[in-house]
C-alpha cells in the first residue's frame, strides 16, 4: 500500500492535470430571430398583447432545453439587423414577409461577409421565402421565392424525405403526413441547393405536375443555410419532429454533425418527372 504522503501527491497531480488538460464545453450559439412582417402577418409570429409569439417562445424554450443556443427575438429589423449587432450572433433565423426595412449596406454585409464565415448559419422558416421577393441577392441565398400555396393551412399533405440519414432530416420518417401550408416557388435554382424533402404529388391533393421542395440546405461560403417551408400553423411549433430538425440544424451549423450540402439537381429533375406522371391521374 502506498504511504499517505504518496497518495496525497498523486491526488494533487491528478487534480492539476484535470484542470490543465480539461476541454471546455462548447459555448452556446447566439441566435438572432427576426419575426417582422412587412406583408402578411402569420399567426405563429403575431405577438398577442405585446407578448412573444408562438414561434418565438418555441425557439427560446428549445434553446434552453437543448442548452445549445440562446435566442434574442426582434420585430425591428431597422434597429437590430445591422452590421454592428450581427457581430454578436452566430445564427440568424427569419420568419418574415415582405421588403424589410434593412438598409442595403447591412444586407450586403450579411450576405457577402457575415454568413460566409465558418460557424455562421441562416435558418429560414416558412415565409422566409416570401421576403425580399424583388431583391435577387436575398432569394439567391435563400433558394427561391414564394409563388402561391395551393396547399392551405387546413390541408393534410404527404411529404417524402429524400435523405433520412441527413441530420436535419433524421427526426422525420421517410414519408410522413402533416397539416400545414405548403408553398410553391419561382426563382427556384435546383443547381444551387440540396433538396432534402418534397411534396409527394401522388399522395397529396391538389396534385400538380411540378416539383415542390419542402426543405433544403446549401453552403454559403463557409456558412450554412437551412430552409424549411413548415411552420405556418401554430401546431408545427409543438411538433417534436420539427423542433428536433431545428436542433439538428443548429448542430450542423456548429459543425458538430456531418451532413452534405452540395447541390442535387438531378433529384429535382426526377421529382418533376414523377409529378408530371401522376398529376393527370389524380387531379
Amino acid at each position: 500500500m502506498l504511504p499517505q504522503s504518496a497518495i496525497r501527491l498523486l491526488t494533487a497531480v491528478v487534480v492539476v492535470f484535470s484542470i490543465c488538460c480539461s476541454v471546455p464545453a462548447a459555448e452556446k450559439s447566439k441566435v438572432l430571430m427576426l419575426t417582422q412582417s412587412s406583408g402578411f402577418v402569420h399567426g405563429s409570429v403575431r405577438r398577442p398583447e405585446n407578448k412573444l409569439a408562438v414561434a418565438e417562445v418555441a425557439m427560446i424554450q428549445l434553446g434552453q432545453k437543448t442548452e445549445l443556443f440562446s435566442v434574442d427575438c426582434t420585430q425591428d429589423a431597422a434597429a437590430d439587423f445591422t452590421k454592428e449587432n450581427l457581430a454578436k450572433y452566430d445564427i440568424v433565423m427569419f420568419y418574415t414577409t415582405g421588403a424589410l426595412p434593412i438598409p442595403e449596406a447591412h444586407m450586403d454585409y450579411f450576405l457577402k461577409e457575415w454568413l460566409r464565415e465558418k460557424g455562421h448559419g441562416f435558418i429560414g422558416f416558412h415565409s422566409a421565402t416570401d421576403t425580399f421577393a424583388d431583391y435577387q441577392p436575398y432569394w439567391d441565398m435563400v433558394g427561391g421565392t414564394f409563388d402561391g400555396h395551393p396547399w392551405n393551412a387546413e390541408n393534410t399533405v404527404t411529404i417524402t424525405v429524400h435523405e433520412p440519414e441527413h441530420p436535419v432530416m433524421q427526426p422525420f420518417d421517410g414519408e410522413f403526413q402533416i397539416q400545414d401550408e405548403i408553398y410553391q416557388y419561382r426563382n427556384w435554382q435546383p443547381e444551387k441547393v440540396r433538396v432534402l424533402m418534397s411534396l409527394n404529388m401522388a399522395k397529396t391533393k391538389p396534385s400538380m405536375p411540378y416539383h415542390v421542395p419542402v426543405a433544403w440546405v446549401k453552403s454559403w461560403g463557409d456558412g450554412r443555410v437551412y430552409v424549411n417551408n413548415l411552420g405556418h400553423n401554430e401546431t408545427s411549433w409543438a411538433d417534436e419532429r420539427y423542433l428536433k430538425s431545428i436542433t439538428n440544424a443548429v448542430r450542423w451549423m456548429r459543425q458538430e454533425v456531418d451532413g452534405a450540402s452540395d447541390p442535387n439537381p438531378q433529384l429535382s429533375a426526377d421529382q418533376k418527372k414523377l409529378a408530371e406522371s401522376v398529376a393527370p391521374k389524380t387531379n
